[in-house]
């Protein structure tokens, strides 16, 4: 009973702390951005007069309208010896801002403040900085001096990375605001905008505004709309929050289901060797409920128990989950709540696996007549098992024939016993399939697929004759140029807004690998996409789609699908860059480049391209896989405890149980056989090889259930797989 209890508690420690933390997250998420008017739509653009914001707000559903400029920057950190990497956004008045900001320190920004900036509260504390510290930026091509006046935390940046990244890093990427009149100045946008927010009515069907948006944008340079659903910080918390809520339904559902099995072959068995108590209960007027109800309090007795040390750790471990997300999500106000209808569904869903477990056990208790109950329990009755009718059973030593009589005779028990281990064994596959899988698809990414050193970034498209200014810098060994094109691809009903990437064939710096690790050559003609792309559109090799071009020109072409690759990371199409240049028309243009660096100096060389006008961002792909590791050496020891303590309470409890029954139906046979001359020895193999018969077939049977539970679609990371191409 107390390794059901043990169970019990660990299935209600999961309940409480994975979906407590999911309730948690979620309240806090939708109170934070209910309070911040977090917005429904966002578009990109190229530039567009501030008087168009008036044409969004006339749109039909739309409540609110913000517009901003927004750019990415290099930053010089004296305390770091390669670049950081700034996002600027200008900051509207508070009670205009859409997604407004919280202020963790300091103060807003103004119209006069022309070289003052609010910094992302993290960003702040990992390097250091304090109210009135200088950090220094290159803005459009020129060195900035910025003094931080505020620390903020911002709901659109809840979960801040770095493009092409999976995990925050805080040192090396930061979210800065600026007044609109400086950042205007900065970036000749003045009385202009290239990005707006926007939030709508509920009663309105978000594609018909979001269609609007399109239409209105599309003569400035319009990139597309796209909603909350796919904004990049909200679609790594949904995930995360989709990972918890499933967590916490399926390995408490296990759990619960051991928990049953349990129940009922532990009440059975004890009903069986208690038949002379219960006939004298009924002879002396008890009734079959008195009886029944005695049984069914035991079995509750045991899940209650469990469920309080459960409730008491679950709580504690949600609290300790909750600090966890402190560390990568941004919320005003993040603690760990336990609701009352958690807490209650619960015990209630404990209470009615002990119900289910116990009734056949109660069952048997209440239809045993008084007298029928007095006499011994008849033999149980046999006959040939299936094994023993093979001519190898009989060269089988005696000790193994008994085990493998008692196992046949009894196929259920044999069944769900094996079933309840192989669980315990699934659980491990499960889990460290999470951690092989992590292992592999980040090693595929980094060291296969993206091999340069740094990864530049222009702040315009620009002929590739950059490739000498490049080219000069010491240290730089081999440079690959690609040019990135927003775009529109259509099929049928279905579209996708995103970026085409165009590079050039025998490029070794930045590949195209398959999930199995094959190399894809990137085809003179046509278009590559990745496979949850084709998914999405419907799409398959041999298909032409319409692809239209949200820039320039702006022309629509019929293209070919001649490959489709199933790679990890986002939503990818490419061509070869002469056939996207022929696409796009207009002189040939690169959008950035991929750098091998000789020798140590990464770093130098990443400072050298930050002083230079036309480099918008440095980036190390180095830098995202070392992020990776230091993130999985965090978590492994952690996540290998609490996945060796779920298999070891499923199969001890299961194996115990298993034996202790064993021991108690098989009494008298093994006090038999003391009596014959077999030794202690001897008898302990015969009952603890049955055991061990149990556990050796359930281990490939998890083995199978565990690798179906991994082998399902594995989530693609959404890099790139937002709808705006930015």
């Amino acid at each position: 009973m107390f390794s059901i209890a043990a169970v019990t508690a660990t299935a209600i420690m999961t309940v409480l702390t994975m979906r407590g933390t999911y309730e948690s997250l979620y309240s806090a998420r939708e109170s934070y951005y209910q309070t911040s008017r977090f917005p429904d739509v966002w578009a990109s653009l190229e530039r567009a007069p501030e008087s168009v914001k008036r044409q969004l707000q006339q749109i039909e559903g739309v409540s609110a309208v913000d517009t901003r400029i927004t750019f990415a920057s290099t930053l010089d950190l004296e305390n770091r010896t390669s670049p950081a990497i700034g996002r600027f956004y200008s900051a509207s008045p508070p009670d205009e801002m859409l997604g407004a900001l919280h202020l963790r320190s300091g103060r807003w920004v103004k119209d006069s403040d022309r070289d003052k900036v609010i910094v992302s509260e993290k960003f702040a504390l990992a390097n250091q900085f304090a109210n009135g510290d200088t950090l220094r930026a290159i803005i459009n091509g020129r060195l900035r001096h910025l003094e931080i006046i505020a620390t903020a935390i911002s709901p659109e940046h809840s979960y801040a990375v770095p493009q092409g990244s999976l995990f925050p890093d805080d040192e090396q990427y930061g979210v800065l605001w600026m007044s609109p009149k400086a950042m205007g100045a900065a970036y000749n946008m003045e009385g202009a905008f290239n990005e707006v927010a926007l939030t709508i009515s509920s009663r309105v069907d978000i594609r018909f505004v979001q269609s609007e948006i399109d239409r209105i944008l599309k003569p400035y340079g319009g990139l597309g709309s796209y909603t909350r659903k796919t904004q990049m910080s909200n679609l790594f918390l949904e995930s995360e929050l989709n990972s918890n809520k499933q967590t916490g339904t399926i390995i408490p559902g296990i759990f619960l289901a051991v928990v049953a099995f349990l129940l009922n072959i532990v009440l059975r068995r004890l009903i069986s060797t208690q038949r002379q108590e219960i006939a004298v209960l009924k002879a002396f007027g008890y009734t079959n409920m008195d009886v029944g109800l005695f049984y069914l309090k035991f079995a509750l007795s045991a899940v209650m128990a469990g469920a309080l040390v459960g409730m008491v750790s679950g709580v504690w471990l949600g609290g300790l989950m909750i600090d966890v997300y402190r560390d990568y999500f941004d919320f005003p106000d993040l603690t760990y709540h336990l609701s009352p209808s958690l807490l209650v569904f619960a015990v209630t869903v404990s209470a009615i696996a002990a119900v289910v477990g116990a009734l056949g056990g109660v069952r048997g208790a209440i239809r045993l007549p008084p007298a029928e109950a007095m006499r011994p329990q008849s033999p149980a009755r046999f006959t040939k098992g299936l094994l023993e009718h093979f001519s190898f059973f009989k060269r089988l030593p005696s000790a193994a024939r008994m085990v493998v009589r008692n196992i046949e005779r009894r196929p259920l028990k044999t069944i769900f016993s094996a079933l309840g281990v192989a669980f315990s064994v699934a659980i491990l596959v499960i889990g460290l399939f999470l951690f092989d899988g992590m292992d592999y698809m980040m090693d595929l990414q980094f060291n296969v697929a993206q091999r340069e050193d740094l990864t530049v970034a222009f702040n315009r498209p620009l002929p590739e004759r950059i490739r000498y200014d490049l080219g000069r810098i010491e240290g730089v060994n081999r440079i690959e140029f690609n040019r990135m094109v927003p775009v529109r691809i259509t099929k049928g009903a279905l579209k996708r807004e995103m970026a085409i990437t165009g590079r050039k064939v025998g490029d070794e710096l930045n590949r195209i690998v398959h999930s199995d690790g094959t190399i894809i050559p990137l085809p003179l003609h046509g278009l590559v996409v990745s496979q949850i792309l084709a998914d999405q559109l419907h799409i398959k090799r041999g298909d032409l789609v319409q692809v239209e071009i949200l820039e320039g020109e702006r022309r629509n072409e019929s293209v070919p699908i001649v490959g489709i690759v199933d790679d990890f990371l986002g939503m990818n199409a490419y061509m070869h860059i002469e056939s996207l240049n022929d696409l796009v028309r207009g002189p040939r243009l690169v959008t950035g480049a991929n750098l091998s660096v000789m020798g140590d100096n990464q770093d130098e060389v990443a400072k050298t391209l930050s002083t230079i006008p036309m480099v918008a961002s440095v980036s190390s792909p180095r830098r995202g896989f070392e992020l990776f590791e230091k993130q999985m050496s965090e978590g492994l020891m952690v996540g290998m405890f609490f996945l060796i303590g779920f298999s070891s309470i499923i199969s001890v409890a299961v194996i115990y149980n298993g034996a202790r029954i064993s021991l108690s139906e098989r009494g008298r046979e093994l006090a038999s056989l003391r009596v014959l001359g077999f030794s202690k020895k001897e008898v302990s193999v015969l009952l603890f090889s049955e055991q061990a018969v149990i556990t050796l077939c359930s281990i490939p049977i998890g083995w199978y259930i565990g690798k179906v539970l991994a082998g399902r679609p594995f989530p693609r990371w959404p890099l790139k797989a937002i709808d705006s191409p930015m």
